[in-house]
């Protein structure tokens, strides 16, 4: 198995915050279940940054129509942390 980083983000709607994650082209095969897997690294960001503080500052500082990037999570197929780069947002950006 070799672990994957996935990049990951808030995106703004009119009615909601919606969790993003950028899947990288080339991905272990150890990831069989893409909705299985994207919940696996939203519920991983949310035990390393709190949920709360994290999207009152995107409401705060962006506006409808950004995403936000928390940064970067990198995970084994088998669910470990290897490694992240994870924080509140930046007020001076989106990801693309």
């Amino acid at each position: 198995m070799c672990a994957d980083t996935f990049g990951v983000g808030v995106h703004l709607t009119e009615a909601e915050f919606q969790f993003v994650v950028h899947v990288p082209s080339e991905i272990d095969n150890g990831w069989t279940d893409p909705d299985a897997f994207q919940t696996l690294v939203a519920d991983t960001v949310w035990e390393l940054l709190d949920r709360e503080s994290t999207l009152r500052a995107v409401a705060e500082h962006f506006e409808t129509g950004e995403t936000v990037s928390l940064g970067t999570v990198t995970l084994d197929p088998d669910g470990t942390v290897v490694d992240h780069h994870l924080g509140l947002p930046e007020t001076s950006g989106s990801m693309a």
